[in-house]
């Protein structure tokens, strides 16, 4: 634990951005690092809870409390080994992740509680600083080969995971980096991309090889792998996006927001070769969506200099406090502002678009909305729209940021694999196994749409049962265990 009595002492503090006014400018992220003696006031304030449910909040099983103590005594290097002992990719949770821990955290019963994703974030930092974060080939190969499909957080912790047992381990992406939705979905202003890249030469340095630019399922057939291979695991993501088919929906100016942020982040990137861009520059911008992916819309459309930007969410205005039917030690959903909102975006809850608004020559030139509430009815909750409460709204460019609704299915048709009624991959927690010998699947092309932790927990439990497969037994950690790799 902590300092006995330092969430009594101490008030949660985190990290600060910049001024609207400055970060607005560009892409680069925004967070004013915090002094190392408040980083220490912070990890004091862990309480050595008899039961850390902070454990249970986190899909990884983080070990949560002994950072936070290695931290509050300044033992920077050993709380770097705590944490990568569970989690391949803490520099990725420690700016992406909701942090389900926090929300669980014993303190945050009665009071703020502890800022562990910042914690986080800051151990990886200062052990990339300080040259801690260093390549671990394994000293023996076995003879067994592994192809993994998809380069996102999934893909990557599991092709770390199986190298470190001695596999000879294959990544291929489809686009022309490493990375998936870290890199062509999450704005770079909350990662920039030199974050991966460091990451990526580590990976190398391990012995895992990289092939960008190859679509299986197109570019090369998907039993081709499993011809080659020993074991296969699909990482491919759930990239299926959810439409709002109305009228009026085909009209230019109606995008998807992964049509809009990776374009913009290639942008960034220095990519010349961009098709038909898409700019929010001078525009009247209305964001469909509420999650994740709509803020980024929005501060990226900010960075555009929109004329304006309005975000949609057909959910009711959450509240600032956990809602009563949701308690504690559970994810709440509670209203949530981002940096993002901040920055200028105007919020509207319940309501619904109607339709699309056509000036004539096939542009968007508008949208008509209702409000809707939510009624029970036979115990189960129903969209009632509101009489009366048409509205015409004025806007040049809609980004539909709706969320996925399953995974992509040629390379499951290609290699037979069994997909469930919501189009996941098929397969369970258990094996990770789908119906055919030696294919797997992990995260969101299995569970579906979901968060980077999770992701990465997949990732870590397939490798270990794909090792368990090839070698019938495995010494690498399940969850919540230490990384005690085979060689």
């Amino acid at each position: 634990m902590g300092k006995i009595t330092g969430f009594l002492e101490f008030d949660r503090e985190t990290e600060v951005y910049e001024p609207v006014t400055e970060r607005i400018k560009g892409y680069k992220e925004f967070t004013v690092p915090m002094d190392e003696s408040k980083l220490k006031n912070q990890g004091a304030r862990c309480m050595g809870c008899g039961i850390p449910f902070c454990h249970s909040g986190c899909p990884l099983g983080n070990l949560i409390p002994d950072f936070n103590d290695a931290v509050y005594k300044n033992q920077w290097q050993k709380a770097t080994q705590i944490l990568h002992a569970t989690n391949n990719f803490p520099e990725f949770t420690g700016r992406l992740c909701p942090a389900p821990c926090e929300e669980a955290c014993v303190l945050g019963i009665n009071e703020d509680p502890v800022t562990i994703e910042n914690i986080e974030k800051n151990i990886a930092e200062k052990a990339f600083s300080n040259g801690w974060v260093k390549a671990r080939p394994p000293k023996e190969r076995t003879d067994k080969k592994i192809a993994i499909v998809g380069s996102g957080p999934a893909g990557l912790a599991a092709a770390q995971q199986l190298n470190r047992a001695g596999h000879k381990v294959t990544v291929y992406e489809r686009d022309e980096k490493v990375g998936g939705l870290l890199r062509y979905g999450i704005p770079d202003f909350k990662m920039e991309k030199h974050v991966i890249d460091r990451r990526l030469a580590i990976l190398e340095e391990e012995g895992i090889t990289f092939k960008t630019g190859v679509h299986i399922g197109k570019d090369v057939e998907a039993t081709t792998l499993k011809e080659n291979y020993d074991a296969v695991l699909l990482c491919t993501g759930a990239t299926v996006r959810r439409s709002l088919p109305i009228k009026g929906a085909d009209l230019k100016g109606v995008v998807q927001a992964m049509d809009f942020l990776p374009q913009n982040n290639r942008r960034v990137d220095g990519c010349k070769d961009l098709g038909e861009e898409i700019l929010a520059t001078g525009k009247d911008v209305i964001v469909i969506g509420g999650g994740d992916t709509g803020s980024d819309c929005i501060g990226t459309s900010i960075r555009h200099k929109a004329n304006s930007v309005t975000n949609f969410e057909i959910m009711g205005k959450g509240t600032v406090d956990r809602p009563a039917n949701q308690p504690w030690p559970f994810w709440p959903m509670r209203l949530r502002t981002s940096s993002s909102h901040e920055e200028g975006a105007a919020r509207q809850w319940s309501i619904s678009t109607k339709e699309f608004l056509d000036d004539g020559k096939g542009n968007l030139k508008g949208l008509i909305t209702v409000h809707v509430e939510w009624v029970k009815e036979n115990g189960r909750f129903t969209l009632k729209e509101i009489p009366g409460t048409e509205k015409e709204w004025k806007c040049d460019l809609v980004l539909l940021a709706l969320g996925f609704t399953g995974s992509e299915p040629t390379i499951s048709e290609q290699l037979g694999v069994q997909m469930d009624e919501r189009t996941n991959i098929k397969a369970t927690e258990n094996t990770y196994a789908t119906n055919v010998k030696g294919v797997y699947a992990a995260g969101d092309t299995r569970r579906g749409q979901s968060l980077i932790v999770w992701a990465i927990s997949e990732g870590r439990q397939a490798a270990y049962h794909i090792d368990t497969y090839l070698m019938g037994s495995s010494n690498l950690p399940l969850k919540g265990e230490g990384d005690l790799p085979r060689v």
